[in-house]
Order: structure tokens, then sequence, then C-alpha cells
């Protein structure tokens, strides 16, 4: 027995399998010191009274066949047969921290591989694959990644969203019965992101145990925190299929997405600190690996009134301002005047462009910026050239009527020529062009997705993948955004294709705390874009000072969405700081270590990044709203040396009023603004710093340097 009892291991992290007679994941949690294989025959669980007359384990694929009444981790059937497999190990390989388990069910006709991995940033990483080993096909209506979580997690949290408002957490307690997250949208989605966290009650940023799950897929998907009523608690996670949609034929094998998930004793930072080293480590990868640049995109300066003299005009003062890469949005190809046509039809409109691209291009360039371009390439308009001589490539159930999002539908790309089609302009425009950067967008829902009359919710996102990895392939010096309406389409797997991800489509800087906040928990900043945009929100209608949205900017991938043309001298000024500050710090914002600082209540955000080696660290704190106590009590910092000294620097703080009419002293400022202070790193992270009085929707960024 104890040669079926495996330990994976990281410095936090362990993970204990019982892989035979099948497979079951005994622990999941701290890092264990002294670990015997024998000591796991302490979890061993007596029968129940009055229920079955054996155990029944939680396996890996959580079959109901064992007498597990939960929800199962897969379903399926061959026209009605073989609808209740329980796969047997037969094999176990060992690599390192990775495990891949072989099982098989030979009286269903199915085999199981599961491959689980530990990485040394304690992330645990575990696909499924099931292949048919009948000549007749077995029909999955579900598979998904099970596992289990201890029985004091109790406490759940997710998000939920909508456009221009994503990744809102909320939270529950889960006693009985199960939560569930579902996205039918055909893509990741604004409304239901798919990660969930479970922990200790009432856990927090600093403090709890959680553990945290994410599903990368791009499409479809369910999650699921269940309680069983003997109290064992499970995390699932799946790709979510339509009815009809995944057949296996013999020999086939259908993978799950990965799911990544992480376990920490410290809290939701330990878990997100987690998830970023992973990420860094793993699968972000930038061109040259250079410093990530300030951007200017044109979508809330110029919308569609594309006049190369003009934009011109915005590249020069662009770079004044200290941007590093201009991106043209919606409304250079032809006939796109506005959103209600043209989609589909990418061909350079020569009306707007008499001389081409390259004449604009070459001017951007000439200023020392990169050069970047937006697209939709799997939406089509009916007002196109395209759909007129192609009605039948679209994405839909043959008879039932279209309904169109954003005046588009969209393109069917299981469709050959369709693919084609894409991959000819696409390759046009990337090829023709001296472009250095994709904003790729997708800015509405899939509605009835089908190819030749049968489900295709799951092929358009395999084929999606296939289109940009054809593209990269042969463009590899071009980065690219993921964007979707904003935050639509967000997940690991397409950040192994991207380098980049626009989180919202609304650039309201007191919206934007919420929302990127949200997004830290899964994404460190290098890979979250953050603009500074207009004055007035074209979103919300706020008006906001240009500190107050260049500070909520900077933790993050920042630039500026507007017209620097018609700002005026002092916004431009406001401009060219924030962008110098960017620059400025970027190098440790991008490499450090990310702090969600616990703080009284949700008037005041508070968000730390400490470098590696603990030398510098940066604290932004954002009052969104009046504050519930006329003094806020003392901030603690997080990640410091403890025995390390560091210099206080109030670094930027242009909307505290500290004289008011005649010199008077309106606010009262902490001792350490007005004298120059030395402190202990130990003391900042146990007695903390006190702050100033700050007016709703206003921000300071304070600074600590190791002396």
């Amino acid at each position: 027995m104890q040669d079926s009892i495996l330990r994976l291991e990281s410095a936090t992290v362990d993970v204990v399998i019982k892989t035979h007679p099948f497979a079951e994941i005994l622990y999941w949690g701290a890092h264990i010191n002294h670990f015997s294989p024998q000591d796991a025959a302490s979890l061993f669980r007596p029968v129940a009274n009055g229920r079955l007359d054996v155990d029944i384990p939680l396996t890996l694929m959580a079959e109901p066949g064992h007498g597990l009444f939960g929800t199962p981790g897969i379903e399926g059937h061959r026209q009605g047969l073989d609808g209740s497999p329980m796969f047997k190990t037969v094999n176990v390989e060992r690599q390192g921290q990775a495990l891949t388990i072989f099982a098989e069910d030979v009286l269903a006709g199915l085999r199981l591989v599961s491959e689980i991995n530990l990485d040394a940033s304690g992330v645990l990483t575990v696909r499924h694959g099931v292949t048919n080993l009948r000549t007749q096909a077995w029909q999955v209506d579900r598979l998904a990644v099970t596992l289990p979580v201890a029985g004091r997690a109790r406490d759940v949290m997710a998000f939920h969203g909508r456009w221009i408002r994503e990744f809102q957490p909320h939270r529950l307690t889960l006693e009985h019965d199960s939560v569930v997250l579902e996205s039918r949208r055909g893509r990741s989605s604004h409304e239901h992101f798919p990660a969930l966290m479970t922990g200790t009650p009432a856990f927090s940023e600093m403090h709890g145990d959680v553990w945290g799950v994410h599903l990368g897929w791009s499409g479809n998907h369910r999650l699921r925190a269940e309680v069983k009523t003997d109290g064992r608690r499970y995390i699932q996670a799946e790709a979510l299929y339509l009815p009809g949609e995944m057949a296996l034929e013999e020999g086939e094998t259908l993978w799950t997405p990965r799911l990544y998930a992480s376990y920490s004793a410290q809290g939701l930072n330990g878990m997100s600190q987690q998830f970023h080293r992973y990420l860094r480590e793993n699968l972000i990868h930038f061109p040259d690996n250079k410093p990530r640049p300030v951007h200017l995109n044109t979508w809330e300066g110029i919308y569609f009134n594309h006049d190369p003299a003009y934009i011109m005009k915005m590249a020069d003062e662009a770079a004044a301002l200290g941007v590093e890469r201009f991106i043209i949005d919606d409304g250079w190809f032809r006939g796109r005047n506005d959103d209600y046509a043209a989609l589909g039809d990418w061909y350079l409109d020569e009306q707007k462009y008499p001389q081409g691209l390259k004449p604009v291009i070459d001017h951007v360039k000439a200023q020392g910026m990169e050069f970047g371009i937006w697209v939709e390439p799997e939406m089509v308009n009916p007002d196109s050239d395209l759909y007129r001589a192609h009605p039948d490539w679209v994405l839909a159930m043959p008879g039932y009527p279209q309904l169109p999002g954003r005046h588009q539908l969209v393109l069917n790309l299981n469709i050959p020529q369709v693919f084609a089609y894409l991959l000819e302009r696409m390759s046009w425009l990337f090829g023709e062009h001296e472009i250095d950067y994709v904003k790729w967008d997708m800015n509405r829902e899939i509605v009835q997705p089908a190819h030749e009359g049968k489900a295709a919710a799951d092929a358009q996102t395999r084929q999606y993948y296939r289109l940009l990895d054809t593209l990269r392939a042969r463009f590899p010096h071009i980065e690219f955004e993921s964007c979707s309406s904003g935050g639509g389409r967000i997940d690991y797997e397409v950040l192994t294709r991207c380098h980049r991800f626009w989180p919202s489509d609304n650039n309201d800087a007191l919206e934007r705390n919420t929302i990127q906040r949200g997004m830290s928990y899964f994404f460190p900043p290098e890979v979250m874009g953050a603009h500074i945009g207009n004055r007035h929100c074209h979103a919300t209608f706020r008006q906001h000072s240009t500190a107050f949205r260049g500070l909520t900017a900077l933790f993050g991938h920042m630039g500026l969405e507007l017209d620097p043309v018609s700002a005026d001298a002092q916004e431009r000024e406001g401009y060219r700081h924030y962008a110098a500050l960017y620059k400025q710090w970027r190098g440790l914002i991008h490499s450090g270590t990310q702090w969600r600082l616990d703080m009284p209540d949700t008037t005041t955000m508070a968000q730390a990044i400490v470098a590696q080696d603990r030398r510098q660290a940066l604290l932004l704190v954002s009052q969104l709203a009046m504050p519930d106590y006329t003094l806020m009590s003392p901030l603690r910092m997080a990640g410091l040396d403890a025995s390390a000294q560091y210099r206080i620097t109030l670094l930027d703080h242009p909307d505290i009023s500290i004289t008011g009419e005649g010199g008077h002293t309106m606010r009262k400022l902490p001792a350490w603004m007005l004298t120059p202070q030395t402190v202990s790193g130990e003391w900042l992270m146990q007695a903390g710093l006190s702050l100033p009085i700050l007016d709703p929707e206003s921000a300071i960024l304070i600074g600590f340097e190791r002396v």
C-alpha cells in the first residue's frame, strides 16, 4: 500500500496522491517537513452507518460508480451504454514533481490519462485525457477536473461582472450543497471569469488558508464548489459542452483544459504571488524581453474619424509625452465609418488613407515609437461585402434566426474557406506593413453556435487558437493583445498566445481600481493594460484629476486612451509626468511581489509592490469614497525586510490639499511627510504608517528605500 502513496512537493505546498487501485488526492496543503507514506493511513476513512457498506473514494474523476453521490467528473455514454465508467490504475510514471497516471475501464472501453504537476512556485496543474477504445463513438457530456479541499474551507469567493464592470468579487459561506459558475457565451466572459477561491472562514488578503483555481480555457466553462453530506469538500472545473457537441470516435482523445491551482496559508496574497511567479516563469514571454512600452491607443481620441494628417499630429504629441507604442484602433479598413458596417472587409480604406498606411507608420516610427493596429477577425457585419458574398460563412444553427450583437455576427472558423480567408487577410496586413503590435478584439457573445448543424462552441474556440497560433508562427516579432469588448476573454490559455490583456472598456479611474484589483488575484501587473483616459470618462461620464487617473494606471501596463492634440497644456504636462513616473518604476512594478493590503473598510484601497531583494517598495493608496472614520488607522506594510531600515518618501501627491485661502492649513499631515524619516521594516509591518487625510477619488504614491 505504501508504494501507492506518492508525494509531490515544493517549498510551500505538498500534494499526496494514492495511485492504486484508483487515483485519489489525499492531501493538498502546506509543505510537510516530515513525511512518510505510512502517515497517509491516518486519513483512511470509516464507513458511515445507514449508507453503503464500503468506503466511498473521491477519485480524480469523481466517478459515481464508486458510490459518490456528488457531482461526477465524467458523464457520457455509447448510445445509452457504458455510461458509468470506473477507472482502475494500470501504470504510473513519475518525472520530478510530475505524475502521469494511466487508468482504464475495460468494460466501458475507455482509457484515462491524468497529468499532475506541482511547480516550484507551488502552483498545481492538472488535466485529464479520455480515449475511446471501441469502434462505436462515446458521447462526452462532461469531463471535469476534481480537486478535494480541506473541510475547513467554508468560505467561497468568485467574481461576477458585466461589460465595463468586470472582475467584481463576491463571497458566501458554503455549508451545504454547491455553488456553480457557468459561462455559455463562447468566451471566458465578463460575467464569470473562470476562477474560484475557497478557504477558512473570513480569509482575507493577509490571513487564512486559501485554495484557488483557474481554468485555462477561453470558451464555455463551468466551475463548482461542493460539499458532500459526509462533509468532504471539493472544487470542479471543466469546459462546458453543448448537447451533442463532443463525441469520441475510436482512438480519439479529449483533453480537459488545464486547471491551475494554488494553496496558500498566507491568505489571498500568498495564492496570488504563487500564480504570478508561475506565470512569469512559465507562460509570459515578451519578444526580446523588453520593458512594457507606454501605449497611446487612438480609440477614445478619434473613434472612426481617421485623417492621416491628424493622426500624424497625434503621433507627434504622443512622442512628446513619452509614448513608446502608437496604436490605430477601429476605423482604418474599407467602409468602416461606424460600428454598423464593414467588419470582415479587411482591406485598407483608400478614401481615408489614399497613400496607404505606410506614411503614417513611417511617421510613427520616425518619432521613435512602435506601431500597432486593431483587428476583429472573428466577426462580420451583415452590412459588409464579405457577408453579402458569403452569408453561409456565419456560425449559426441552420433554420434559426440570427441574433446580432453590436450589429455583428460571428464567422464560422471551422469552415476551411473562412479560416483561409482570415489567414490571408491578416497575413497581408501583418506582412505588408511594419506592424509591431496587434490589438485583437472580440466584441460579442456567441449564440446558437453550429457547424454543419452540430453544436460547435468548443470547436470555434479551438479554431481561434489555431488561427492565432498560425499567425504568431508567421510573425513572431508581433505582440498581441487579447481584448473582448474589454475583459471578455482573459485566461491562462490565451495568455500562452498573447502579451497583454485589456481588462475593461471602462477607463474610469474609480471603477478601474476595483476591476484591476480583481484581475490582480490571478495576473501580474505587466500583462494588465491600464490606460489614462479622457478627463471626462466616455463610459461613466465622471470627471477625475490627471493625478487620480495617472496613479490608477501606474500598477499595470500603462497607456493613454485620448487625443493628445486636443488636450490642454496642463493635461499634457500631467500625461508626460505619469508616463515618466511609470518608466521610472516599471522595472520594479513588473518584477516585484504584489501585496493587496487589508484595510478597515472598502472606502480605501491600498496595494504595494516590493522588489525581490526587498531593497525598494512602492505603496499606492487610493481613496475611493468618504472614509467611515475621520482618521484612518496606521497602514501596516507587507513584504519588507524586518531587520532593515527604510527611508520613506512621498513620491506623488498632487491631490493633497495642504493650504487654503490666506495660507491657513486645511489638512494636518503625518509627521513623516513633514520631516524625512527612516523606519525599520519590522515597525512598518507591525505598527504601520499614518496616512494623510485624502479626498474621495484621489490617490498618493509612497516609496520605501532600504538604507
